[in-house]
């Protein structure tokens, strides 16, 4: 019988062994991540940057939301973690619009939560600019300058910007993660939001070396 029970407690201890290697940090290329479409230029020459492509209309990138938060924090020093929305039709633009235009006014930390409310729990309509701006003076945002920086040109120009990553970095859905304008990758190939994330730290460190 001691043999026996040995025996369980050294096939456990190797099977555990075996799970400490096999972890899921071994992340494949082609597989969990893609190489971009073309090698995109980066905020910083020192630093690893990651950018976030998301869409406030996506129940994806809804749901991962809260997981990024949590996750930014174990960031390293060396890491530039970036949003930038996606674009794929004009409602995206007007919501790319909007994002930026939180930023600029210093209304994104309040705004960011509740566009996704608005949009996936209370199914509020968010396409147009009116939409939109009825939606920041019901926060007790002021409308009318908040459309003013919705139509500037620092805003449209960051718009454009997200734009062109949306068609050059050959993501083809959001969420997606690209790191250092080499790497792409997304829930479905890596096998979902915390293995997206563990993907991401992977080509951190990957890029880190």
């Amino acid at each position: 019988m001691k043999k026996t029970i040995t025996a369980v407690l050294l096939l456990g201890a190797s099977l555990f062994s075996l799970n400490a290697v096999a972890t899921p940090e071994a992340f494949i290329a082609g597989v969990h991540y893609k190489s971009t479409a073309s090698l995109l230029a980066t905020s910083s020459e020192d630093k690893v940057e990651v950018i976030e492509m998301f869409s406030y209309s996506c129940p994806h990138c809804y749901d991962l939301d809260p997981l990024i938060d949590e996750w930014k924090q174990t960031l390293s020093e060396n890491v530039v973690f970036v949003v930038v929305p996606a674009i794929f039709r004009d409602s995206w633009l007007e919501l790319a619009k909007l994002f930026y235009t939180a930023e600029a006014t210093g209304d994104f930390e309040k705004l960011h939560p509740l566009i996704f409310e608005a949009i996936h729990v209370e199914k509020r309509r968010m396409v147009t600019e009116d939409d939109m701006l009825d939606f920041v003076a019901d926060q007790g945002i002021d409308r009318d300058n908040f459309e003013k920086m919705m139509n500037s040109f620092a805003v449209k120009g960051k718009v454009k910007k997200a734009l062109i990553m949306s068609q050059v970095s050959g993501i083809t859905g959001v969420p997606a993660m690209i790191v250092n304008g080499k790497y792409i990758s997304t829930g479905p190939m890596a096998g979902g939001h915390p293995q997206l994330l563990k993907a991401v730290d992977f080509l951190i460190q990957k890029e880190s070396e």
